[in-house]
């Protein structure tokens, strides 16, 4: 046991709650005592909160001796969350903290749901202790005299870094924190992070690289074994063709028991649409349920989701249906058991939600997978592997996000404005921008103050302005009332209010769904049956109804992809199915009926084999490529082999992808061979052949309407009062044609190609890929009709031209017909 007075203060406090802290706990408040920067990597549940707000609290007795009798006001310490719904639990164990030890410590959150009143109340008398989040540490840095605000502040702690790294949140924290280090000289600077492949590379993000604080750091790491214990529901019937059209409901009979026999069970959803329908058939289907279980999203009001998060810690509710906003931190001690509906895609999100259940430090979890389709069990079964084997993932950094830069520099120059110098010599510390050229400062300079090259004739782009001495200030109150309300990086599609024609707030709802409704349409929504009325000023007005409805709300967040580690588990486990059957895991033992049929049909591929299927039906002549790479790399891959074939013959082909493979479809057939022949899958001239084969310059514009949206090129709107989606489109559009035109040396325009390329087709992942391929055996099995693995494909195709009903009945027949062949 460590002696020291003050370290005694937090062991008693452990021992009178009968805990005993783990060293990990004991390493960080020893750490951050003397003065260390740092990462914890601690996994969820082992009590990684108390390992930091406690050595903040002892901290502040150590340097105010009279602390009983005397409180200093004024900002102690900043907690960064990434997640709202994370707040009100990190709140009450700092109170917990602050109030048991005598301090005194007043602890306030600042986050998009704290009411104006609140927000005034902090400006006069910031709390001791603040939970925030990126964006609102941003719109506190545009406010005058922010520099007095957090000049005594002496700690910020980052809470569940690993999901800010790799998106440009964890930028827009960068920078936050690169102005908090040159204001506040004894500021220590802490990163949470759950467990990730690449955490050293995490604290240098975090801390900064060739920075003082990176040299005076320390990694954490919570030597604690979670027992997770994962089990597969398995249909009694295997479906031979599987297709995701039911979205894992035909189970729904085997998840009522492990309801009824957990105290609270958590059911996740990947998309908001599926969370929607799941709690709409539970109680269609067990109306007895009504009162005992809950949805949970992020587009459902505050108090909905505060209600429901209390309600899981009283246990008044026996399940709760939800989506990656119960993913985090919140601790729900109650929750036996967790089900994931469908699969994540990525084994950090399901350790994450698995750790949902049995979130005490030592107790274990329990996490049931539910299929969607039947060969989502091959998935099941590598994430059995990834948890026996601990297999971590990478959170890949941004480089040179000018988009954020633009905002944050406009943040300061909203607020107190300031001198390029010195503000330079802070930006070049943050891993972001640590390769910036004094080239590129000058342009992100001149952009902020004549608007680009090419609209200096615009005054609307001239945003700031150089006053005597070189400071860079806004003066225009429009300007910065403008920018405040657009601080942020997370861009979606235009979010509308649902309201009700009498009043009373539902939820929220992205506007390309509600553009598809007219008059009268009914949808279900936050667990209700809702007829469309109109839309008035951003404002969906509905009324209850008591049709039944089809259409479900769906969010463009629907669409994710494979992890690499993820990919390559998955085509172990496939290959795994060519072993002997004592060798093969319980899912890949109950897919044999399925493995049988596509060997009579075709084959499974071998660890060394690289399988292409080709066959013929109404539609046409199918080419099918199977590198079970993920949907981001199928669809560059797809699209590249597309365009070098157009190079041979003159042949359009339609393509369809999934996580498994993609389909070349024409009205003509092609020969494999010369394909195979040509070498088509070669690395060579890869990103030149990519840009000519995606119509890279569409997906560029896309990237860039977030772009333009980020660095303040294009305004949303004010609240209530939104810009439409299809005009903000246009404008940005516009002006990306512009910089296209006349001024493609633009670092914004730029950066949308790069984005484009590095994010959302993962070249880098595609490289690795085809190299890999190279190395395999090409099977070209020409197939007399679809086969199970072509199966989910084709029907994916039908799912944009049918209804959900008339696609049920038409891949019945289509299943008939094969089983019958």
């Amino acid at each position: 046991m460590i002696r020291n007075p003050l370290y005694n203060i937090a062991e008693d406090w452990f021992a009178q709650e009968n805990w005993r802290p783990f060293a990990f706990q004991r390493q960080t408040w020893k750490a951050f005592l003397q003065g260390k920067h740092g990462l914890l990597n601690a996994p969820t549940g082992s009590g990684k909160t108390y390992a930091l707000w406690f050595p903040i609290v002892l901290e502040y007795i150590k340097n105010h001796p009279d602390y009983k009798t005397t409180h200093k006001k004024g900002l102690k310490a900043i907690w960064i969350t990434p997640l709202r719904a994370l707040s009100h639990e990190i709140k009450q164990s700092a109170e917990r903290v602050a109030h048991d030890l005598g301090t005194g410590l007043t602890v306030g959150i600042r986050s998009g749901d704290t009411s104006t009143s609140e927000r005034a109340k902090q400006k006069r008398n910031m709390p001791d202790l603040l939970i925030t989040t990126p964006e609102s540490l941003h719109l506190l840095l545009a406010t005058k005299g922010y520099a007095k605000t957090f000049k005594h502040c002496s700690a910020i702690v980052v809470d569940e870094w690993h999901e800010l790294l790799g998106t440009k949140r964890g930028v827009q924290t960068e920078l936050g924190l690169s102005r908090l280090k040159s204001i506040s000289e004894n500021l220590r600077i802490w990163g949470i992070s759950a467990t990730i492949g690449n955490l050293d590379q995490a604290r240098e993000v975090l801390l900064g690289p060739d920075s003082i604080a990176l040299e005076n750091s320390v990694l954490i790491k919570a030597q604690l074994k979670k027992k997770i214990t994962v089990k597969s529901i398995i249909p009694n019937t295997m479906e031979t063709f599987p297709w995701r059209g039911h979205l894992g409901l035909r189970l729904l009979p085997k998840a009522i028991p492990i309801i009824k026999n957990s105290r609270t069970t958590l059911l996740f959803t990947n998309t908001r649409s599926q969370c929607e329908i799941w709690f709409q058939k539970i109680l269609e289907k067990y109306p007895e349920y009504a009162g005992e279980i809950a949805m949970h999203h992020g587009s459902i009001n505050k108090e909905t989701r505060q209600w429901v998060e209390q309600a899981i810690r009283n246990e008044s509710l026996k399940a709760v249906v939800c989506t990656s906003s119960l993913d985090l931190g919140v601790d729900f001690a109650p929750v036996e058991t967790v089900i994931q509906i469908g699969g994540t895609k990525g084994i950090a999100r399901f350790l994450q939600r698995a750790g949902r259940s049995g979130h005490r430090p030592g107790e274990e979890s329990v996490i049931y997978f539910l299929p969607t389709h039947a060969l989502e069990l091959v998935e099941a079964s590598a994430l059995q592997q990834a948890v026996k084997q601990n297999a971590v993932e990478d959170r890949l950094p941004y480089l040179n996000s000018f988009d954020v830069l633009l905002q944050y520099l406009t943040t300061l120059a909203v607020s107190d404005g300031f001198y390029p110098d010195a503000i330079y010599k802070e930006v070049k510390r943050t891993f972001c921008y640590q390769g910036i050229t004094e080239e590129q400062w000058q342009w992100v300079l001149n952009f902020l103050v004549l608007g680009s090259q090419s609209l200096q004739s615009y005054d609307e782009y001239k945003k700031v302005e150089v006053d005597e001495g070189g400071l860079f200030k806004v003066h225009n109150r429009g300007i910065a009332m403008r920018h405040r309300f657009q601080i942020g990086t997370i861009v979606g599609d235009a979010n509308l209010t649902v309201r009700y024609q009498k009043g009373g707030y539902i939820g929220t709802i992205e506007e390309y769904f509600i553009s598809k409704l007219k008059a009268g349409d009914v949808f279900t929504f936050a667990g209700r049956n809702l007829e469309f009325i109109r839309i008035q000023q951003m404002q969906v007005h509905v009324r209850n109804s008591s049709k039944k409805s089809t259409k479900v709300p769906a969010w463009m967040g629907g669409r994710m992809t494979f992890s690499a580690q993820m990919s390559e588990l998955l085509r172990n486990e496939l290959y795994s199915a060519s072993l002997p059957i004592s060798k093969q895991s319980l899912e890949i033992k109950s897919l044999k009926t399925i493995f049988d049929k596509q060997r009579e049909d075709s084959v499974v591929p071998k660890p060394d084999e690289f399988l292409i299927e080709t066959f013929e039906t109404q539609d046409g002549h199918h080419h099918i490529f199977y590198p079970f790479e993920g949907r981001a790399v199928h669809e560059a891959m797809g699209s590249l082999l597309s365009y070098r074939i157009s190079l041979l013959s003159p042949i359009t082909f339609s393509l369809a992808f999934n996580d498994y493979g993609f389909e070349l479809l024409s009205d003509q057939k092609l020969d494999v061979q010369e394909i195979l022949d040509n070498n088509l899958f070669a690395t060579d001239f890869l990103f030149d052949d990519l840009q000519k084969s995606l119509n890279s310059t569409e997906m560029a514009k896309r990237k860039f309407r977030d772009i333009a949206v980020i660095s303040g090129l294009v305004f949303t709107g004010y609240p209530e009062k939104g810009v439409k989606m299809k005009h903000l489109q246009s404008s940005s559009q516009l002006l990306f044609d512009v910089f296209k035109e006349y001024e493609s040396d633009n670092l914004l325009y730029q950066q949308a190609y790069t984005e484009t390329f590095e994010h959302q087709l993962e070249e880098g992942r595609l490289r690795l890929a085809l190299e890999r391929i190279a190395q395999q055996k090409f099977v070209w099995k020409q197939c007399q009709q679809p086969t199970p693995f072509s199966f989910p494909l084709i029907t994916d195709r039908l799912r944009e031209k049918l209804s959900s009903e008339k696609l049920a009945d038409r891949i019945k027949r289509m299943t008939a017909k094969l089983l019958k062949k």
